[in-house]
């Protein structure tokens, strides 16, 4: 955890997503097929768009699936549009499901607060609202032990100049997203938020990440 504190004050210079990246080699979204199951682990994770954080954890050696969806707020199979009136109390999330044996907690959580802003309430750039809210939707105790440890630990190191905001909450209910929010940048790559946002946050994540991304 100390390596995170250490190198994400360098990562933090990542967090303008002006230029525009090449685009990326497509990616499977979902590994399933051939893991063991009784090896993996889920959690549920906000940081923002989930057209972003999709793509982030679907490069990542380990993770075996990445759903997009919508958590943490208080109507039922909630769609797109209503979730966007910002009236439902939920957040665009992505579950994910890993497999402990190649991958952390710690990593996955490393990659959470190294790819956005947990200090802007309701908003990570131009995205606006509270769907758009950091959150951690924990699924067991060892999760939420380990999310505040690193708000802990990241608070004293003062690795930002705001206060960590980020929600840290029992896991309630998942709604998946409609089919065409799913595996988004992977089959949109050259649609302009995928070109100009997500194309460039990627290319940064990369390089950060290198050794633990999949390999293609």
């Amino acid at each position: 955890m100390k390596a995170l504190i250490k190198s994400l004050f360098l990562f933090t210079a990542f967090l303008s997503f002006e230029a525009c990246a090449q685009p990326k080699k497509k990616q499977n979204s979902n590994d399933s097929n051939n893991i063991n199951m009784t090896n993996t682990e889920t959690i549920t994770l906000g940081s923002g768009c989930f057209w972003c954080t999709e793509a982030i954890y679907q490069r990542l050696e380990g993770v075996v699936k990445v759903t997009s969806g919508y958590s943490g707020g208080h109507i039922e199979n909630p769609t797109y549009e209503q979730v966007c009136d910002k009236t439902t109390g939920h957040a665009e999330v992505c579950q994910i499901v890993y497999d402990t044996t190649k991958i952390s907690l710690d990593d996955i959580l490393a990659v959470f607060w190294k790819t956005h802003d947990p200090t802007t309430p309701n908003q990570q750039g131009n995205d606006v609202g509270p769907q758009y809210r950091s959150a951690v939707f924990y699924h067991n105790d060892h999760q939420k032990q380990v999310a505040e440890k690193y708000i802990a630990e990241l608070t004293a190191a003062k690795a930002w100049d705001k206060p960590i905001i980020t929600e840290v909450t029992a896991f309630t209910k998942f709604y998946s997203a409609e089919s065409y929010h799913q595996n988004y940048y992977n089959n949109n790559t050259y649609q302009g938020y995928c070109r100009y946002v997500i194309g460039p946050k990627l290319e940064k994540f990369e390089k950060v990440f290198k050794a633990k991304l999949k390999k293609e």
